[in-house]
């Protein structure tokens, strides 16, 4: 096969010779596919976990700190659109003897990544259908990400200076009755089938008031709680 027509995100795992991140998978591309599959993650996630491997590595080789939380910040100044701070970093970089250039023009898009997963490595998702417990899935999938985001984000603002301390992030939704006050955990009125026992006990309702009813508030615990109202949990 021509170099034109492979696949760069396999260029790239033979060149850097990219293994697995754990020893539960074989290879680095069955990670990527498990984890799109399996696990959840959308292809803006993984597109930026393999950067970051991409940038790892090459921060290794030249003898560069690889903290993760200066990947992040780091990786987010390269991929951002500020661009008096990219060419700051990239100028940094280039003091290190890091080809900086060379090192954006290798990060993958998005669009690589489907295309990867789906033509390379023959990927498809499974279809949803009644009889899987899909719903309750994709909202400890929201729960997981929302939780690692903000873990993400705290510990870039840490990394420039603007957060005190890395905090032990805790992701609770809850939902809440449309007709009275009552607010409950959201994995509680899951249990119940319900929000509110005086309006919404009816258990041929139960599902229907619950998506209607689902105007979640985001808790973000740490030192303090950070509340960020009517979040979109399914989306």
């Amino acid at each position: 096969m021509a170099d034109a027509d492979r696949c760069k995100i396999d260029a790239l795992i033979e060149r850097y010779d990219f293994d697995a991140p754990s020893q539960d998978y074989e290879s680095l591309n069955g990670y990527l596919l498990d984890r799109w599959t399996e696990g959840g993650d959308g292809y803006g996630t993984l597109t930026a976990r393999f950067n970051k491997r991409l940038l790892q590595h090459v921060y290794e080789t030249h003898g560069r700190d690889t903290l993760e939380t200066r990947l992040n910040s780091e990786y987010e100044t390269l991929r951002g659109d500020d661009e008096i701070l990219r060419r700051e970093l990239m100028d940094d970089l280039v003091a290190d003897g890091i080809d900086a250039d060379q090192l954006v023009e290798e990060f993958v898009s998005r669009s690589t990544m489907r295309r990867h997963l789906k033509n390379c490595l023959n990927g498809q998702k499974k279809t949803p259908s009644a009889e899987t417990n899909w719903e309750r899935e994709s909202i400890e999938i929201a729960l997981s990400r929302a939780k690692e985001k903000t873990s993400e984000a705290l510990r870039s603002l840490h990394s420039k200076g603007e957060f005190v301390d890395v905090a032990d992030v805790d992701v609770t939704v809850t939902v809440g009755c449309s007709e009275c006050p009552t607010r409950i955990p959201l994995r509680e009125a899951l249990a119940r089938g319900y929000v509110c026992e005086t309006h919404h006990s009816a258990p041929d309702s139960s599902a229907l008031t619950f998506l209607t009813t689902l105007s979640g508030l985001l808790v973000l615990s740490s030192s303090a709680r950070m509340l960020a109202g009517s979040t979109p949990l399914l989306a």
